[in-house]
Parts: C-alpha cells; structure tokens; sequence
C-alpha cells in the first residue's frame, strides 16, 4: 500500500514546498517566531560598536589629557609641576609618569600620592565576577569583538617598554588593552617638543565595562521577554492551528482506511474561521461519503437479491424440462425461462443506468431545453408506436420559450419517459393522463396527473426507492425492475431539482407527480 502522503495529481502551483518540506507546521511557526527573535539577538552587534566608540572616545580623552600636560610643563617652574601633575592625575583618575630623554623613569603620580586604580587579581575574586567575564569571554566572541593586549606593569619601567612612547614624537599616541580582570587600560604617550621630556598617562575605564554589560543585560532581559512571548505565541499556533489539523487529519486517515464503522470528524462549531471551515468541510464530506458507501451497499445487497429471484425461476425451468416429455409443457418452461431472461436483462439495464446516472450528471453540459418542444416530440413518438394503448395523454402545450431549463437533455427525456409510463401503468382502461409545464419566478413546474389509484401518503417517499415494485394488477409479475422512479429522482437532484408525489388539485382519485427546476436564470443567480 501507498504512503498515506502520496498522490498521483501534482500540486498546485504556488503551494510547493522546497527546502522546508519535511518540517512540520509547529516547526515552521517556532522557526519564524525564533528566526525574528534572532534578528533582535543581532543588536548585540551593535552593542559591540557602542563598547568600541566608548573605548575610542576614551582614547580621545587621553590623549587631550598628555597633549595638556605637554603643553603645560614646558612653561611651568619646575618647582610647581609634582603639584600639578599630582592634582591633575586625582582629577582624571590616572596614573602620571615622566621620562628623561635616556628614557629611564623620572617621576611617577602613584609614589607621590594614593593610587587612582588597582589591578585586581581575577583568581581572588567571587564565582559572581568570574562568570560575568566569562559571560564578556562568550559575548566577545560572538560578535568578534577585536582582540586587545593585555595590560601588565613591565619589570623594569622605562620608555622602551611603552609602545605609545616608542615613536618619540610631540604627537600623542594612545592604545588599549585589558587587565588580567578584563577591565580596559588607556594608555596615552607624547614627547614634548624639545624631546626632553616623555609623558605617559594611564588610565583604568573599569566604567566602560560596566556600562556594556548593563546595556547587554537590557538587551538580554528584553531577547528573554520577547523570546519568552515568542514561544507562547508559537505554543498558542500550535495548539489552535496545529492540534485540530492533526486531528483531522487522523480523522480522514480512518475514514480512507475505514477501520472504524462510525468516525466523527470533528466540526469545532465554536471556530469561525479557516480550521472551522475545513472542519465542517470535511465532516460533510466524511458524512456524504459515508450515506454513499452505505447506499452502494444497500444498492449491492438489492442488486444480488433481485436477480436472485429470476435466476433461481430461469434455473428451475431449465431443470425441469430435461424431465418433462409434454410438448405443451416443455414449451411453457421454455416461456418461463425466455421471460425470465428479459427480466434479467432489463433489470440490469436498469441497474446499470442507476449506477452510472449520479457520476454521468456530474460531468455532463448543461445546455438550454425547452420543455414544450421536447414534450411535444416525446409524446409524437410515442403515438407512433402506439406505446399507450387505449391510455389518452393530454398536454397543454406552453409558448414556446416558456418552459425552459438547463439540463441535460437525455436524462430529462429519460425522467418524462418513466413518469409517463407509471402514469400508464396505473390509469384505468380508456383513462386520462394530463401533462403540463409552466413557469414561475425561479422554477419550471412539470406536473403528470393520472387517474389511476393515487399513492398513499404513507407511500409517497417509499416509491422513490430502488426496487420498489408495488404495481397494478393487471400487469404480469417481473415487467418493471422498480428503479425507474428512483432514477428519475437521481436525475432530477442533479439538475438541482426535486420530484414528488401528491394528490390532484381538482379532488379527483389519481396522482399528480410534480417536478421543480430551477429556471435558467436562477441557477445562474446562484
């Protein structure tokens, strides 16, 4: 057996998956709602320029600062300048050194007063600090943050061991780098213009730290919240989308492989929108499919047991005249077998015309007929082979474009034939049957009055069935299959009309069936 999924009809286009075929829709909406989300997530780069226009407006900073200083000590006594510098170094938080022009260290802000930073060994602090720098470890890394230096005290201070002096020019030159605690260090050198003197200023921007993981904290609260939405949302899709789909999907899986005699697809009443509309499609059509199976079958079981009764009588005629010697009676065997045949063959002439009748109207074109001229043409011939006997048939005639619908016109040819040879079979000797088709706003009403018994009410939707074979009782058995009346009927529903039975208007014994189709107009309207 085929997969449940495979189908002989290609899809349509437009509604072909490529690469995401073979995921589901809980999938689909987690991977969209997720796919958004990352986007959001991308502000970490961002975030990342923000650290970087931080570091180098730091940088900017700095270098004002020993431009300053430069500027400053080559006119201030040098008596006054450890003072100065001392202050300045307390105000802007940094470390002050000078070199001589050998490049040796001459003077440092840190041994003349309090320290302004502290490198900080990372192994003697909390679990808290150690899993945020690794948190800035993990970041840094995703938006490929640039690698800087790390900052370290060299052994032996002197110019050389500065790479901001290195280029021993009254330009100022600055760099950062990381302490072992991954706090950023700014460095900022400069010669004055005699070249005499080297300046380096150091500062810790332990802030700058500080203010991108607050900002990355924001950032990760929000991703979370809307992370956190994000899935309900998806969630919520799943549980409204994906849950009743599935479930009728399920549903019609049962119903093709039949494995249970009554499934109900649910009709989710309650939703007005597209997966209710599905629903109750699919509840109808399992419904509808469901009345057909059970009327094929109810069809089937007739079938067997309505040419069983002629072939067991063909049968126990041709037995009987192997044994029996009387010509006369040989040949009234003979006659019983040669009926019983012709009963047989229009029985499943007429079973194969009911069969075929519903999927031959769904296919067929509808074109205009004119029910006075087809009326007219029918009943001629039927005069012709004196069909009626001594019947008398009736028909006012409407003018010509009066009654006219749209159908096919075989089977409405086929619906009159069957309706007028009941009216036959039922109308006394001499009797007289009336036909008419008039017109109303929306239908054409097509009425065949007989004199014959009538139909008892309780029998009115009785005789429409298959096989049913109530006939008078001057016909001999067998000469009807009892189908042609539930033909009609097949018929007339598929040109979207009904077909009935009642009694005459004027009061009078006898039945008037009558047939309503909408008139060409209306069916278009619709």
């Amino acid at each position: 057996m085929a997969p449940d999924t495979d189908s002989q009809i290609n899809e349509p286009q437009g509604l072909t998956l490529a690469w995401s075929r073979s995921w589901s829709l809980t999938v689909r909406i987690l991977a969209l709602n997720v796919f958004v989300l990352a986007l959001l997530a991308g502000g970490l780069i961002f975030l990342d320029n923000y650290r970087v226009r931080l570091i180098n407006e730091r940088q900017m900073d700095a270098e004002k600062d020993v431009q300053l200083i430069s500027a400053t000590i080559a006119d201030m006594p040098s008596a006054t300048l450890p003072k100065y510098l001392i202050n300045f170094g307390k105000l802007n938080k940094s470390r002050v050194r000078l070199y001589g022009k050998n490049g040796s260290l001459t003077w440092d802000s840190f041994n003349h007063s309090p320290a302004t930073y502290e490198l900080r060994d990372p192994n003697k602090e909390p679990w808290e600090k150690k899993a945020a720098r690794s948190l800035d470890r993990i970041f840094d890394f995703l938006v490929g943050a640039k690698k800087l230096d790390i900052y370290r005290e060299p052994k032996f201070d002197k110019v050389s061991s500065w790479p901001e002096l290195n280029h021993n020019s009254n330009i100022p030159v600055s760099n950062a780098q990381l302490a072992p605690d991954l706090t950023y260090m700014v460095n900022a050198g400069i010669w004055t213009r005699d070249k005499k003197i080297a300046i380096l200023a150091t500062s810790e921007a332990r802030d700058i730290r500080a203010s991108v993981r607050s900002e990355r904290f924001r950032i990760a609260m929000f991703f979370l919240f809307v992370l956190g939405i994000a899935i309900s949302m998806s969630i919520f899709l799943g549980r409204t989308i994906v849950r009743p789909l599935k479930h009728l999907a399920q549903a019609a899986i049962k119903v093709r492989l039949g494995r249970a005699q009554e499934v109900t697809i649910p009709r989710l009443p309650s939703r007005r929108d597209e997966i209710g509309l599905l629903a109750r499609a699919l509840s109808d059509m399992s419904n509808a499919l469901r009345q057909r199976i059970d009327a094929t079958e109810a069809f089937a079981a007739d079938v067997a047991h309505e040419i069983k009764n002629p072939l067991a009588s063909l049968r126990s005629a041709l037995d009987g005249i192997d044994n029996i010697k009387d010509p006369e009676l040989r040949a009234q065997l003979m006659s019983v077998a040669k009926d019983d045949v012709h009963r047989m063959d229009r029985l499943i002439s007429d079973i194969s015309e009911a069969s075929r009748v519903d999927s031959q109207l769904a296919k067929a074109k509808f074109e205009l007929i004119d029910l006075g001229d087809m009326i007219e043409q029918l009943l001629l011939a039927r005069e012709n082979r004196n069909h009626d006997g001594d019947i008398e048939i009736a028909f006012a005639r409407p003018r010509k474009g009066v009654a006219v619908i749209l159908g096919e016109d075989v089977r409405i040819e086929r619906v009159l034939n069957n309706l007028i040879d009941n009216a036959v079979s039922f109308s006394p000797p001499g009797g007289l049957i009336e036909i008419s088709a008039t017109s109303t706003d929306t239908e054409i009403i097509i009425r065949v009055i007989d004199e014959g018994p009538g139909v008892q009410p309780s029998e009115r939707e009785a005789i429409f069935r298959r096989f049913h074979t109530e006939r008078p009782t001057k016909e001999g058995f067998g000469k009807h299959s009892g189908l042609g009346l539930a033909i009609a009927r097949t018929i007339i529903e598929g040109h979207e009309g009904q077909i009935k039975v009642q009694d005459r208007d004027d009061g009078k014994q006898g039945a008037c069936f009558e047939i309503a189709i909408p008139s060409p107009a209306a069916m278009l309207k619709e």
